[in-house]
């Protein structure tokens, strides 16, 4: 049942962001950028475990991988402002991203981190 309910509190969040966006644009940004999935795998981690060190953890994690996504976020709106086709602006975007991904998690890997 608490899997269950993880599931329909984490989709309604995801289905309310999309919903309040289709009315306003800067709203549904500003609700988008808040980073709710962390809050919420935050949230679930402490409340299943109340493993403060896994959740220090997650946390440091989460702020150095929010540096490669953000990539997507300046490269996708430059892709469909030069009028690309809207799935090729979104796969070489993620793409990209996955990319720095996968960079970052190398180069923290090297330094300790």
């Amino acid at each position: 049942m608490y899997y269950i309910i993880k599931v329909a509190v984490s989709a309604a969040l995801i289905v309310l962001v999309s919903e309040i966006s289709k009315r306003s644009q800067i709203m549904g940004g500003i609700l988008a950028s808040v980073p709710l999935i962390s809050f919420i795998a935050i949230i679930w981690m402490f409340l299943e475990t109340k493993d403060v060190e896994s959740v220090q953890i997650l946390s440091k994690s989460i702020f150095w991988l929010v540096l490669p996504s953000l990539s997507f976020f300046i490269l996708f709106p430059i892709m469909l402002k030069h009028e690309m086709n809207f799935w090729l602006s979104f796969g070489a975007s993620a793409a990209v991203m996955i990319g720095l991904y996968y960079l970052t998690t190398m180069l923290l890997k090297k330094f300790g981190i």
